[in-house]
């Protein structure tokens, strides 16, 4: 009955949870979204609702139980009360309510009983690494190093054990360094990451367009973190993210001092032609939300070498430092704004040649072009001796990778 209604079942994984849902089934919908900026929203029953990433044009995703899913969806409203409105009418035009759709306690626990066996778990799972027909046909190759496939999109050798000695260089300032990024509160690790669907007009759609791949092929984000040329274009690629260094919303910014807007891939190459140091800056809660490995490791392929935030998600600041990224917080009360900043400064970090210690404080100088510099201290995010010695070695892998070579 529900898939004639137009619902379908489908098994816990990666499908609506990373955008996989597809695009809306009717193209005049999706044309009268753009065309007059609706604010449309989804109800799903995963656990990620992180703007832009069910579909595209969705600005804001509600998470739900999987019966409350198909009531809103026959509802067809988000703003209306269930528990009180009804969810429509039948066919006779009565008006039918959530409480007469929804089973009670009882009606589930047996459906349950029926239905789930044990058997069920132990049948799968004694096979599970079996694989299909598919699967056993595939070739791999053995031995213990990976045969990299230089004509891969998916899996590339990455490039964050390129130049490695046997010692870390002495940590050095960061002087005249340029934001990337400036951004405000509550920014998710899917803003600086997304795992979704990949725009064919993005940095990392074309370079996949460049290498040959079909738009239908494109797949997503997720399914591409093997290889670090999509993930570095993708990094900061989220289509609803607001940097304040521009007025377009998405993958852009402002290069600086000549004020050119393009994306931000483009605009951290050209840093890095200019050796320009890179900084991000943000409000309150950077990186809450997933803990992804890439919202530390694009950045740090973009150029990335500190975060100056007004306070960090926890796992999220570990992870930026396990990548060699330094997190510096402002202190309480302080914001970009509250010192008359707006991050077009140049700003230049000192302290790090002397040697970091847990907690210490730091002195960021800011200066504008053609003004007066602007002195300040944040607080310097390695919170214990372990932090420092990550910092020191330049991230965790450059520091196991010295342990492995001095065996």
């Amino acid at each position: 009955y529900l898939e004639e209604l137009g619902f379908y079942l489908v098994g816990y994984g990666c499908t609506t949870c990373i955008g996989n849902s597809g695009p809306l089934a009717n193209p005049e919908v999706e044309a009268a979204v753009e065309n007059e900026k609706l604010n449309v929203v989804a109800v799903l029953s995963g656990n990620r609702n992180f703007e832009g990433r069910i579909h595209p044009l969705v600005r804001a995703s509600y998470l739900a139980s999987p019966p409350l899913v198909v009531a809103y969806a026959l509802a067809g409203d988000i703003r209306r009360d269930l528990s009180k409105e009804p969810v429509g009418t039948d066919r006779n035009g009565k008006e039918v309510y959530l409480r007469e759709l929804w089973p009670s306690a009882e009606e589930v626990n047996e459906a349950i009983r029926t239905s789930l066996k044990v058997e069920m778990f132990t049948r799968e799972y004694a096979r599970i690494f079996d694989g299909d027909e598919n699967w056993q046909r595939m070739s791999a190759p053995t031995g213990p190093i990976y045969d990299w496939d230089e004509k891969s999109t998916y899996v590339r050798e990455p490039s964050f054990f390129e130049g490695i000695g046997p010692e870390p260089d002495a940590l050095t300032e960061i002087i005249g360094a340029r934001a990337l990024v400036v951004l405000g509160d509550s920014i998710t690790t899917d803003h600086i990451s997304p795992a979704g669907s990949i725009p064919p007009d993005s940095p990392a759609g074309r370079y996949l367009i460049d290498h040959g791949v079909e738009r239908a092929e494109f797949n997503s984000y997720g399914a591409r973190r093997g290889n670090h040329e999509v993930m570095v274009r993708g990094t900061f690629a989220n289509i609803r993210l607001r940097n304040q260094l521009t007025s377009r919303e998405g993958y852009w910014t402002t290069h600086l001092p000549d004020k050119k807007e393009m994306t931000i891939f483009e605009a951290s190459e050209r840093y890095r032609e200019e050796n320009v140091p890179l900084i991000a800056i943000a409000g309150t809660e950077y990186g809450s939300g997933s803990s992804r490995d890439w919202a530390a490791k694009g950045p740090l392929l973009l150029g990335v070498r500190a975060v100056i935030a007004e306070s960090f998600e926890r796992i999220h600041r570990s992870n930026l430092v396990g990548m060699g990224i330094l997190p510096l917080q402002f202190q309480s009360g302080e914001s970009l704004r509250s010192l008359g900043l707006d991050g077009t400064e140049a700003f230049t970090i000192r302290g790090l040649e002397a040697g970091l210690k847990p907690g210490q404080r730091v002195e960021v100088e800011a200066v504008p072009d053609g003004g007066a510099s602007r002195r300040f201290s944040v607080s310097c995010r390695l919170d214990n001796q372990t932090d420092v010695e990550y910092m020191r070695h330049g991230g965790v892998l450059p520091m196991v990778l010295r342990q492995v070579m001095a065996r």
